[in-house]
């Protein structure tokens, strides 16, 4: 009888290690001061930050959804690990929380270590952007539950806020402005539809569009918006992040009751990939199925606009009115 081994049920331990050890220059980049150790233990430690009386932590997961699917067909895969970091960071910054460090998971059938190294790399990009340390994560090899080439990812963003700030009431008011920062493309929302899309009208990866393959379009990151965010928090009384759902069911989550959302629809800077998609889709689907080019809404003063929407990169959208908490376009 032929005794088995862990290499012949298809996991190799060795590439693993291998990974780990490539790995360490990459992540050693994103380290703070706050960081305690190194790589390598069972878990990361991360010193909290001082100058807060009450602080808070706050946390955040998310994925990247089927956008992955695109890169891997494409094989494009340096930058699906920059919207992991994204979707979690952008998220943390709504409730007014400092992204501190972060943590991956990376699952797959058959690790490749020079395709974990680039979808890793594209991390450490995001950490770098988000001011965040990459303190920890996780390859998991598992034959059997992913087919061929398919893996797929998930991250964790750990925040730090002030508890006064957390637990204080709806900021917004009748008057303030919304300020719209610009998204860098569909970000990591919406893209079953797009496949969708891709698939009934027979529109390959490798089309051209705006000048070069729609695949480098699709496959444009997410923006990371923490520094935005550091710089204006004084400025800014709530943030909005355009994920799944758009502005429709986003904005309603940061007003409090009898207040609307008014935007000026002209005013939202469109960008040219969401005119293409549109074509294809129902009206009813365009904001609450893609961002539609504003990638996060920040709610300031009337008096602040001017100097938010300038500093910030971004514009006037619309302001808040009385009215049932919605969205409404005008």
């Amino acid at each position: 009888m032929d005794k088995l081994n862990y290499e012949d049920s298809g996991v190799n331990i060795a590439e693993g290690n291998a990974l780990v050890e490539d790995l360490k220059g990459l992540v050693k980049q994103t380290f703070t001061p706050n960081v305690l150790g190194g790589l390598g233990s069972f878990s990361g430690a991360f010193l909290l930050p001082s100058g807060y009386k009450e602080p808070v932590i706050l946390a955040a997961t998310d994925g990247v959804g089927t956008k992955l699917k695109l890169a891997i067909d494409s094989g494009i895969l340096n930058s699906v690990g920059i919207d992991l970091v994204a979707m979690c960071v952008n998220d943390l910054i709504c409730n007014f929380a400092t992204p501190m460090f972060f943590l991956d998971y990376y699952a797959t059938g058959k690790l490749d270590r020079n395709v974990a190294l680039q979808v890793i790399s594209g991390i450490t990009k995001g950490c770098l952007e988000a001011q965040c340390a990459l303190i920890g994560g996780e390859s998991a090899e598992m034959p059997g539950m992913y087919r061929d080439k398919d893996f797929d990812l998930a991250g964790f963003a750990v925040g730090v806020a002030e508890r006064a700030v957390v637990e204080r009431p709806f900021q917004t008011n009748v008057g303030d402005v919304l300020i719209a920062l610009p998204s860098s493309g569909i970000h990591s929302n919406g893209y079953s539809l797009v496949r969708k899309i891709l698939k009934k009208h027979n529109i390959t990866l490798d089309s051209n569009f705006e000048g070069k393959p729609l695949i480098e379009t699709l496959l444009t990151p997410t923006r990371i918006y923490v520094q935005t965010f550091k710089k204006l928090q004084n400025k800014i009384k709530a943030l909005a992040h355009i994920t799944g759902g758009g502005l429709i069911e986003n904005l309603p989550r940061v007003l409090p009751e009898g207040v609307c959302a008014k935007i000026i629809e002209k005013n939202i800077q469109q960008l040219p990939i969401f005119e293409m998609l549109c074509y294809y889709i129902q009206d009813t689907e365009r904001y609450r199925t893609f961002n539609m080019g504003v990638g996060m809404v920040l709610i300031t003063d009337s008096k602040d606009a001017d100097f938010v929407a300038k500093e910030s990169k971004g514009y006037i959208l619309g302001t808040l009115e009385h009215g049932k908490k919605s969205v409404a376009f005008v």
